[in-house]
């Protein structure tokens, strides 16, 4: 440890902070997983440290702007603000220093640029690391662990994850030695709550979630009162309604949850609420209830603040944001933040939040993405989230992400994860949850149109596809291969155990299950299919399911397709479901056992209750008889099979059939197996072969060897979730002979989203002849979207006009509050949406070979950057 991080430093080391800076010392790359606010920052600090002193440049790469920006503010309080640079893709602060703080992507880009930047470059800390599991950001975290220049050391950050020793293991192979350093305990222990409404009592319950270890019973009990279960997570259009009963619990209300807080000293805290609008509404609900937790003297330092941030922004703008509202909630200690805010309010939020001025910040889950604002408590309102077409649960990466932010280090003793009641949630998920200190990181890598032109670009065919084969999901998908090819070894084991269980000396016996009748063996299924209609809930029969033989409780049936299905409970509390497949005859009631009232064979409560009702009852198993003396009497002579003399006759037939469904599961894993052995290189060809198509690539000898024509040259700079689409646009002219405005508002097609349930207005067009360019836009990407379709690749977004009037008035001159004020969108949507608008067209400018538009698309980029937008990039003073 250097003399400067033990001045600024007044704690000592931690064991795993010790052991990743010896490893950094020794040169191996480090991947540290730990809890959040362990103190991972100091590691990579003491690594940009000893990059600075060997004469090497730092570069430290986060997952989004708002993180960089903080970084970078940290980085030039630490190192002095003329040493460390900014660089996020809209705004550029002293980007030759030695220090540079930038998004992922910005570094994948250079790299794919060969810039000058990386000439001196020794290190590069990848903060977040387990982003690379992000569906469409992910790919980019691999691509640059693969295609950094060797020489660079690797320090990645990330939350605690189950696979890090895999994670690292494949750094170690892509790129030299790498070493894990894994802290599992917290810095400031978690105490996870569980609130409820007692309506009775009319007040609020907040019970550990456990007790000893285990799962509070008195915690479950609030469940249980309440008659939760209309949702059990996973993946549906909508939770369902629960049955209307009588509870004696109820959802906590937000406010009445914040004065137990207050009650209890739990405050400051972060209330997770996965809507933007419900924040916002949250916010207002508990000023209007006249909850207030600042003096006068907080409130002259929230003023400050508030001047020194958004003094310079033009009142009318200010206005329209309701900046009267914002600050009269800040001046009771209560904010909202979420994306729609633009960016100088929430600075403002994190500033006053981060010193202690405001106690209640209702957020969204983005706030949880390593910004750095602990509290005491964090309240998560709901364990389910809306994504847009469905609802699904958190994962166990996220709950421990978004708790990650209770507890301050050096201030409180412990922190709290509370979680209220909901009647869609039981406390068996949550208890699970709380539970959960890892999740397993999955690598979302896949060929996309740029990175394939890039590879082109750079290298021949055989070391392209080699890179490929370097990726974490390849690495990933080996491991898998290897543990398919175990199951198949054993599939393939028991099969043949099964055959020759079935291999009779009397006789062929699969000629003569092929030759069994149809209509006999439809009758023996019917026959089975009306003693499972006549079943009742309570009856017991035998189950022969996998390894159990036992008795078995029916709790219903249902109707299918294919006949009669019964669910059971078994001795053992499992709940195995059979089909008239599953038995060789008719299943005789052995027994009856009386079932508790509310069936709920999903509980484990539920399920243990019969199985001990069960164990009460004497069962003893089914005496089957063989064949009837008839068949085992008869003769060759008769014109009968030999088998049907066989006494094991029943035991072979049943053995044979296991051995059919075995050899359906051996096809199965030889079809999985295939498909991970070739999926990468699969996706690839056909991204090559689109490219090909479209006449971005040319390949020669048959396939050996290949080059980017020109225009797949500009494909090779364009970084947008819609490169393709883009280029072909730029290909067919669209932007030829535009005004700035005009090409700002086509531009603003390829970024903007609409994401409302409601319908967007109808679209605005500045004149006829762009309507036209728009529609040419739609039908270029209709015949992608079919080529892409045609080859399995993932579809690129549709074009959308919802911004175009939005995007031209502001490009056009109109100050903000006439662009917004009759819009329904939030000041920060908009202004997000114009900085992806700016980004884009200077992109344009630089890889466009029309001198006229390249210069109508950096002047569309230069108005476009003023007021609102050009205040939310970051101050380039490091306060």
């Amino acid at each position: 440890m250097t003399d400067t991080h033990r001045r600024h430093y007044e704690f000592s080391l931690d064991p795993f902070q010790r052991e990743a800076i010896a490893a950094i010392d020794d040169g191996a790359h480090v991947v540290v997983a730990a809890p959040t606010g362990s103190g991972k920052t100091v590691i990579a600090e003491h690594a940009i440290d000893r990059a600075l002193r060997s004469g090497a440049r730092a570069f430290y790469t986060a997952p989004i702007k708002a993180l960089s920006n903080q970084k970078y503010r940290d980085l030039a309080a630490f190192h002095g603000p003329e040493r460390v640079g900014l660089l996020t893709g809209d705004h550029v602060v002293n980007g030759d220093a030695p220090v540079v703080v930038m998004t992922t992507e910005v570094l994948r880009n250079m790299i794919y640029a060969a810039s000058p930047a990386l000439a001196e470059l020794g290190l590069v800390v990848l903060d977040e690391v387990h982003f690379l599991q992000d569906t469409y950001r992910g790919p980019v975290w691999e691509e640059v662990i693969i295609h950094t220049p060797s020489t660079v050391q690797l320090v990645c950050l990330s939350a605690t994850i189950g696979n890090v020793a895999q994670l690292t293991e494949w750094i170690g192979a892509v790129r030299g030695p790498a070493v894990a350093v894994v802290e599992t305990e917290r810095p400031v222990e978690l105490t996870s709550f569980y609130l409820a409404r007692d309506r009775a009592r009319d007040r609020l319950v907040l019970e550990p979630i456990f007790r000893d270890g285990q799962a509070n019973p008195a915690a479950a009990k609030l469940d249980a009162d309440g008659g939760a279960g209309g949702w059990s997570g996973g993946r549906r259009s909508r939770p369902s309604r629960p049955r209307a009963i009588d509870r004696k619990v109820s959802v906590p209300g937000r406010v009445e949850t914040l004065e137990l807080l207050a009650a209890r000293d739990m405050l400051p805290a972060v209330y997770f609420i996965f809507s933007r609008r419900q924040c916002a509404e949250a916010a207002n609900a508990a000023f209007l209830a006249g909850l207030r937790f600042t003096d006068d003297t907080a409130r002259r330092r929230i003023a400050a603040i508030v001047d020194a941030r958004l003094g310079s922004l033009d009142g009318e703008d200010l206005d329209v944001l309701d900046i009267d509202t914002f600050v009269a909630q800040l001046d009771a200690g209560i904010a909202a933040h979420h994306a729609g805010m633009v960016p100088p309010f929430k600075d403002v939020v994190e500033r006053c939040f981060a010193d202690g001025l405001v106690k209640v910040v209702f957020a969204t889950e983005t706030l949880a993405v390593g910004i750095n604002m602990p509290a005491r408590t964090v309240v998560i309102e709901k364990l389910t989230k809306f994504t847009g077409d469905h609802h699904e649960s958190l994962t166990a990466g996220e709950y421990t992400q978004l708790t990650g932010r209770a507890g301050r280090r050096g201030i409180d003793a412990r922190g709290h994860a509370v979680v209220p009641w909901s009647p869609f949630v039981r406390f068996e998920q949550v208890a699970t949850l709380a539970a959960s200190r890892s999740f397993q990181l999955r690598s979302a890598f896949r060929p996309t149109y740029n990175m394939a032109a890039n590879l082109i670009r750079n290298y021949e065919p055989d070391e392209a596809r080699h890179l490929l084969t370097m990726s974490f999901a390849q690495f990933q998908a080996d491991r898998e291969i290897v543990t398919l090819e175990a199951r198949l070894e054993r599939l393939r084991r028991r099969h043949n155990e099964l055959r020759d269980a079935a291999e009779s000396s009397y006789g062929d016996i699969w000629a003569y299950r092929e030759n069994t009748s149809r209509a006999e063996r439809r009758r023996e299924y019917d026959d089975i299919d009306v003693s499972l209609e006549a079943l009742r809930p309570g009856s017991v029969i035998w189950v022969n399911r996998g390894k159990y033989a036992g008795p078995g409780v029916v709790i219903s049936r249902s109707r299918r397709a294919k006949g009669w299905r019964v669910s059971t409970v078994t001795a053992r509390a499992t709940l195995v479901t059979l089909d008239a497949e599953h038995f060789t005859s008719a299943p005789d009631v052995l027994g009856r056992v009386d079932l508790p009232r509310a069936t709920q064979p999903d509980r484990p409560a539920y399920r243990k209750d019969v199985a001990r009702r069960l164990r009460r009852v004497d069962v003893d198993p089914p005496q089957r008889s063989r064949r009837s003396g008839r068949s085992a009497r008869r003769s060759t002579d008769d014109g009968i099979d030999p088998v049907e003399t066989d006494p094991d006759l029943r035991h072979r037939l049943r053995a044979a059939g296991d051995a059919d469904r075995v050899g359906r599961d051996i096809v199965a894993a030889e079809r999985r197996l295939a498909a991970r052995n070739s999926s990468l290189a699969r996706e690839f060809d056909s991204v090559l072969d689109l490219l090909t198509e479209l006449g971005y690539v040319e390949l020669q000898s048959a396939g050996e060897r290949w080059r980017l024509t020109e225009w797949g040259s500009v494909l090779a700079r364009v970084f947008h979730e819609s490169k393709l689409l883009v280029v072909e646009c730029l290909r067919a002219g669209v932007l030829t002979g535009l005004d700035a405005p005009s090409l700002g508002a086509l531009l603003c097609v390829f970024v903007y989203e609409h994401r409302s349930p409601d319908p967007p207005p109808p679209p605005w067009f500045p004149s006829k002849g762009f309507e036209r360019r728009w529609r040419t836009i739609v039908g270029i990407s209709d015949r992608l979207a079919a080529s892409e379709q045609r080859r399995t690749l993932l579809v690129h977004r549709p074009p959308d006009p919802t911004f175009v009037a939005l995007a031209y008035g502001w490009i056009a001159g109109e100050s903000f509050a006439d662009v917004v004020e009759t819009e329904d969108l939030s000041g920060g949507d908009f202004v997000r949406t114009m900085k992806q608008v700016i980004d884009l067209a200077r992109q344009v400018a630089t890889v466009i070979g029309d001198p006229d538009v390249a210069k109508v698309a950096r002047r569309a980029a230069e108005v476009a950057r003023r007021g609102v937008v050009a205040d939310s990039a970051v101050s380039e003073s490091p306060a």
